[in-house]
């Protein structure tokens, strides 16, 4: 069966992320077509990128147990929903080295983006699917932006409209059908030889 990591791709205390996965991972747990594991950044803490290698010069050989540990729980997915506030026009800081860590374990995969933030976090998304690409990820058009001024309650509880239900389903619609579409290239790039 496809399976789909949802990143939570922010460890800012108070976030909002917590609440916004859980009614991602609620929602695309009612599907049959694939199964669904969230995968927060809490759980991985990865200091600032000190691999001494890059990732795609590595062959997947990495100096630290933690980067591998890492890089097992990537390599797990088919595909994933990566979910981001907007800081400053842009990613979290602890996302984007997340991402910047591996090279190979996010490649032939498909992502789709789920963001928040006071214009729905729209604009890192625009960044996020830049780097994605970059990781030969192919990005769904479909996509979820939460704002902070209609969608949680006093800008803390989340209160998802049913707009966003709606667009979350087609995220996941097109996520799970490209991920399951991307698996004959993912087996022949694991089949390839590492350097």
């Amino acid at each position: 069966m496809t399976k789909i990591g949802i990143i939570l791709g922010s460890t800012r205390p108070g976030r909002r992320g917590e609440q916004v996965a859980q009614w991602v991972h609620e929602r695309a747990a009612r599907r049959t077509d694939a199964g669904f594991q969230v995968i927060d950044l809490l759980d991985h803490p990865l200091p600032h990128l000190d691999e001494p290698t890059p990732a795609a010069m590595s062959g997947g050989r990495y100096q630290h147990g933690r980067t591998r540990a890492w890089a097992d729980a990537i390599a797990s997915f088919d595909g994933f929903v990566m979910i981001t506030p907007e800081y400053n026009h842009s990613i979290p800081g602890v996302l984007k080295n997340a991402i910047d860590y591996l090279c190979a374990e996010w490649n032939n995969k498909a992502v789709g983006f789920v963001s928040y933030g006071g214009l729905g976090g729209t604009r890192a998304v625009e960044q996020l699917r830049l780097i994605c690409g970059a990781l030969q990820m192919a990005d769904v058009a479909p996509q979820v932006a939460l704002s902070l001024l209609t969608e949680f309650e006093n800008y803390t509880t989340f209160k998802p409209g049913d707009h966003s239900t709606t667009a979350l389903d087609a995220l996941l619609d097109q996520l799970v059908a490209w991920s399951t579409a991307l698996a004959p290239l993912r087996a022949t790039s694991e089949r390839q030889p590492r350097a």
